[in-house]
Formats: structure tokens, sequence, C-alpha cells
């Protein structure tokens, strides 16, 4: 690596190829890849569940979460009415728009899924 070290207004200020720079941008980046990639496998060990990239991407795209969510689990409206003590049609109702859930309902059909309410509930 070839760097010219400059004084500017006080300070002493390394300048090197932009080639160079680019390298070390590209080093950084990959270093910073790897210690996420070891931070998500230590929270895979540890138990913790991670969605498809094709279902968050539903998500991302504006699909109701619960229902990506409901249909990862391998539910139908009617499983997990029947596991959050809820009717199918209120299931139904809140994954369409048509009916906001309350506090309870969230929580419930969070536990059926075994997830936490954040996960499901509309942003």
């Amino acid at each position: 690596m070839t760097a010219q070290i400059v004084e500017i207004a006080g300070q002493r200020i390394a300048m090197l190829p932009a080639s160079e720079y680019e390298l070390l941008l590209d080093a950084l980046e990959d270093r910073d890849d790897l210690a996420a990639a070891e931070l998500a496998q230590g929270r895979r060990e540890e138990g913790v569940e991670y969605l498809p990239s094709e279902m968050v991407n539903r998500i991302l795209d504006g699909e109701n979460a619960l229902r990506v969510w409901r249909e990862y689990r391998g539910m139908t409206a009617a499983d997990l009415a029947s596991h959050s003590g809820y009717g199918a049609s209120m299931v139904t109702m809140v994954e369409t728009g048509k009916r906001q859930g309350t506090i309870a309902f969230w929580k419930a059909v969070a536990s059926a899924l075994s997830v936490s309410p954040e996960d499901v509930m509309p942003v």
C-alpha cells in the first residue's frame, strides 16, 4: 500500500490511490459481513427463528404479516382460530384489513404462531 502523508491545517493526512482506498473499503465491508454472519449463526444456535427470504419479501411487499406467518406455519385460518380462541372469520377479516385486532387478539394469534405480537401486527 502506498500512502503519502501530508499536513493540512495542523492535521496529518494520509493520501492513497483511489484503487487502494476502494480495496480498504471492500475489506472493511467483508469484515462487517463476516461479523454479521457470525452473530446470525450464534442466534440460530440459540434457537432464534428466521423467516426465509421469500417470506420476508412478501411482508416487505405489503402482504399481511399475520397471513404470511400463518401460512409459513402451515395453518389455515380455521387452524389459527382454533389455536387462538378466535373465530376463523375474525382471523380472515383481520388478514384482509376489514377489521383491526385488539391487543388480546394479537397476543392470542402470536402465541398460537409462537412469535411475538410485533411479528404479526401491521406496521
